[in-house]
């Protein structure tokens, strides 16, 4: 049986109509029944406004330059500031067994595997995964079967149904029933056409790309926190070292003042001045003690270890010049290799995309529905059916719906976009920032360095006054204090001419392949 062509105005609403042609077929064998319904109006999807968020947590290594308060020559003070769920992370000792010393590599690697930073973005990774699917299925075929037994029994006269009969004495039965069927179908629907899902999908693919490149970056920051990390428990161990050191003189020049004071050679306050120096220096240690401990559960927070100070810092990073290459040419590199540049750049053709799905909403669409199957009182008695409809939708008038949706997706454009011109400044600002923290670290370190080898000599040859008696233990004491800076200067410049270098190794990106290219191990 052929029905003809039906044209026909549909509201949506009393605000929105659509033109629909639809063209079916069915083919009965027995009992017939069919249905049919126009197709639904896919709409633009809609995305936030920016594509950054406040809730990714950040890494950022900073130089600020202090005023000098003491004799130290020190200007910068290098600090790596985590936030948010960088800080944290998943057990790692059940996959990864950890013999209680813990390798600057062996960190890397647990930071990467268990930081919190990188297991929620894997995990929206797959939540985009699966928003991508579900959008494509909009354009796939969707399948489905159903089996219904139905009981039925009709009052005709309450539908309105009145029949007279030309005999006389004679009724038709109003109630008509009970009498029941049942139906096994199989039901197929496919969109031929449809523009706004073909875009929604592409929106979905690069949204789902910018996520997992997101995860790359969000790598290349849990190398810089992790090494940051490991770079300032290194620091924290030397300064303590160094001030044990410090104590170790300080005891030898109490003892050696006790023994003056014996035999009536110096005053009782040369004496307490020493043991002053002595008691300063343990307060020191006690103090240097607990940072070094902090800075080691700080780090075994973000690689998935126990968070306790109970294990060993094995690897050392000495200094070393930086890499050979300039700041014009990481720039380009950056610009080819930042994962977070190329995230940017694929939310700005998901963002286009929407666009151009809310443009596609004024476009005819076409559909393909179709069904078959078996009704009767039962298997034994049944017959099959089919039915076959092709739609054709035409949008005429939906209340400005699409240009309000165009509206918004250009919207999203521009921004992205701008954000896109952005990330590019920021991330040659970061490359530069960078180089000119490893200059000024550079600088610090040879000072440092002749500053250790100024203080050592006036403190050896202070103490020979002393021992001489041409002078008394005040000028030994502050020649201490100043050995002791100026050990606390080259520890705290070594460690921002490290930290400058693993930012650096973040700023053009790839930071897990390139940091042997930037920081040596010992």
């Amino acid at each position: 049986m052929k029905t003809p062509a039906l044209l026909a105005v549909c509201p949506r609403s009393l605000t929105a109509a659509v033109l629909t042609v639809l063209v079916s077929a069915s083919g009965v064998a027995g009992a017939q029944v069919t249905s049919s319904s126009a197709q639904q109006q896919t709409t633009a999807n809609q995305i936030p406004l920016s594509g950054r968020t406040s809730q990714a947590g950040s890494v950022t290594s900073t130089q600020q330059a202090v005023p000098g308060t003491t004799t130290s020559v020190n200007t910068i003070n290098p600090a790596v500031q985590v936030a948010g769920p960088y800080t944290g992370s998943t057990a790692s000792t059940d996959a990864m067994p950890f013999s209680g010393k813990l390798s600057f590599g062996e960190a890397i690697r647990r930071g990467l595997g268990y930081n919190l930073a990188g297991v929620g973005l894997t995990a929206a990774v797959r939540q985009t995964q699966g928003q991508a699917r579900a959008v494509r299925s909009a354009l796939l075929p969707n399948f489905n079967g159903s089996l219904s037994e139905t009981v039925q029994q009709t009052n005709l006269q309450a539908l309105g149904v009145r029949f007279s009969s030309p005999i006389p004495g004679f009724t038709f039965p109003t109630v008509v029933g009970p009498f029941n069927f049942f139906d096994l179908r199989a039901r197929l629907s496919q969109t031929v056409v449809d523009v706004t899902a073909l875009n929604n999908y592409r929106s979905a693919t690069q949204t789902e790309r910018a996520t997992a490149l997101f995860l790359r970056d969000a790598k290349d920051l849990i190398v810089l926190a992790v090494g940051g990390a490991y770079l300032q428990a290194i620091a924290a161990r030397a300064r303590l070292d160094s001030a044990r050191a410090q104590l170790d003189t300080a005891n030898a020049l109490y003892a050696q003042t006790l023994a003056q004071r014996k035999v009536g050679l110096v005053a009782q306050v040369d004496v307490d001045r020493s043991e002053v120096q002595v008691l300063t220096q343990k307060q020191r240690i006690a103090s240097l003690g607990n940072d070094l401990a902090k800075q080691k559960i700080n780090l075994a927070r973000m690689t998935g270890l126990p968070p306790n100070d109970r294990y060993e810092i094995t690897d050392d990073v000495p200094f070393e010049p930086g890499a050979a290459v300039s700041a014009d040419d990481a720039v380009e590199e950056a610009f080819r290799g930042r994962s977070d540049l190329k995230a940017a750049e694929a939310q700005v053709r998901a963002a286009e995309r929407i666009a151009a799905a809310a443009r596609a909403e004024r476009l005819p669409s076409v559909a393909l529905n179709g069904d078959y199957g078996v009704i009767g009182t039962n298997p034994a008695n049944s017959h099959g059916t089919f039915s076959v409809a092709g739609t054709l939708r035409i949008p005429i008038w939906q209340g400005g719906r699409a240009e309000g949706d165009i509206e918004q997706a250009g919207a999203a454009v521009s921004q992205r976009r701008a954000e896109l011109e952005d990330q590019k400044a920021e991330i040659e600002s970061e490359v530069r920032k960078a180089y000119l923290d490893l200059e000024a670290a550079a600088t610090q370190v040879e000072v440092a360095k002749r500053n250790i080898q100024v203080s050592q000599e006036t403190l050896d040859l202070t103490r020979q006054r002393f021992e001489a008696g041409v002078a008394d233990n005040v000028e030994v004491v502050q020649a201490q204090e100043s050995l002791a800076s100026a050990n606390l200067d080259y520890i705290n410049s070594v460690f921002a001419h490290n930290l400058a270098k693993l930012s650096l190794a973040r700023s053009v990106g790839n930071s897990e392949e390139n940091l042997p290219r930037f920081l040596k191990l010992r």
